[in-house]
């Protein structure tokens, strides 16, 4: 890691004025060229610390960046994880605009569990074995740190990234709980319409191949930190299409077929 202590809860306090006040900061990535990963969950760590400090809770755990495409484009060779706290979670129905300075809207299955998944060597079937249930999930997404470059135009960095709790904002939980054996999860598909319109469909399959993989590589990542999956922990296991945009007045309907349907609004 080569950022001092003082300078990660510099970064992180930061993030955490700029989602009270939603004005973007400029990317960490541009103003320190020697940033790692490292410094980013760094920083992450730090800003999540402070929330927990005034009150929130931890309820979960978000993974990001599972596509391949998505990875290619960051230039990276695997998923980036960020933070979900009990402020972050909403109900089917109307979303406070104003808790976001850029939403976007992503299609997901969440993973509850039942038992600790905790260690190194983490299956696929111990994911399955920890798991209470399987619930459609929208994870509302956002930019504390500016997406595109003020000055240079450049995309943010994977590092930028990181260090905004891997861009996490939001959850919104529907349709049917299931029994990780009930359906072939690789197989679960989604059509999101935004305002009527069919803007994306996809299968979990995009997710690495199986929605559990990702949950397995983060129970390992954790590990080095001491760290681990709780029972009871939500946990999102990657996006199977890309964000959508949304802004004040959009109507989403997010269908996932045999597990059901649910609707929000930007309010």
């Amino acid at each position: 890691m080569s950022f001092s202590p003082e300078l990660v809860e510099a970064l992180a306090r930061e993030l955490h004025e700029s989602e009270k006040s939603r004005k973007q900061v400029e990317h960490f990535s541009r103003r320190h060229p020697g940033m790692t990963i490292e410094d980013g969950y760094a920083v992450s760590r730090a800003w999540v610390a402070m929330k927990i400090a005034e009150g929130r809770q931890v309820r979960g755990h978000k993974i990001g960046l599972t596509s391949r495409a998505m990875q290619q484009s960051s230039q990276i060779d695997e998923p980036d994880y960020g933070t979900l706290l009990d402020d972050m979670f909403f109900a089917p129905g109307d979303i406070p605009t104003e808790r976001f300075i850029a939403p976007r809207v992503e299609v997901e299955l969440a993973f509850i569990l039942k038992r600790r998944l905790q260690g190194a060597q983490v299956s696929v079937e111990d994911v399955l074995e920890a798991t209470d249930y399987v619930q459609p999930a929208i994870e509302i997404i956002d930019a504390r740190i500016e997406q595109f470059d003020r000055h240079t135009k450049a995309m943010r960095k994977v590092y930028d990234t990181i260090s905004d709790n891997a861009a996490n904002a939001g959850i919104v939980l529907g349709g049917r709980k299931v029994k990780p054996g009930e359906v072939d999860l690789p197989w679960v598909g989604a059509v999101l319409r935004q305002n009527d319109v069919v803007e994306e469909t996809g299968l979990a399959a995009g997710v690495q191949g199986h929605p559990a993989v990702g949950i397995a590589w983060l129970a390992q990542k954790l590990a080095p930190w001491g760290e681990c999956l709780e029972a009871g922990e939500v946990v999102l296991a990657g996006s199977f299409t890309r964000p959508v945009a949304a802004k004040r007045g959009d109507r989403f309907d997010a269908d996932y077929g045999p597990l059901g349907r649910f609707q929000f609004r930007f309010a």
